[in-house]
């Protein structure tokens, strides 16, 4: 609606209170709209194309690292870290890998239980 009402403006096809009153704009905002049509030729601000943290481990990997854990909850993050390089050539800090762990759900308290089980068998 907005790309059509600037070419009703550019146009001369309705006058600017009309339009105002139409969309509901200030006139700072249409302004803005303006420049913005004027300068990219969209009526958008462009924005980042990524969102969020990058990602250093994939879903394959963090799979990897909790195959590791439940294999053998006893490694450090060092450890961990290691195996990663060697068998994965991942390298990435192990900050890296505690973060990737806890926001997998992977506690104290579950490695703890994790290792319990382990003494069992």
């Amino acid at each position: 609606m907005s790309r059509y009402l600037l070419s009703t403006s550019e146009c001369n096809l309705l006058p600017l209170c009309d339009i105002l009153d139409c969309c509901g704009f200030s006139k700072r905002t249409w302004y803005r709209i303006m420049h913005l049509w004027n300068t990219t030729g969209d009526i958008l601000p462009p924005r980042a194309s990524l969102h969020g943290c990058v990602r250093n481990l994939d879903h394959d990997d963090l799979g990897y690292l909790l195959v590791l854990i439940h294999q053998n909850p006893d490694y450090f993050l060092d450890e961990l870290l290691h195996l990663l390089e060697t068998n994965w050539f991942i390298s990435v800090h192990y900050v890296t890998i505690h973060c990737e762990l806890k926001q997998a759900g992977i506690s104290s308290k579950k490695l703890k239980r994790i290792t319990l089980e382990h003494n069992e068998e």
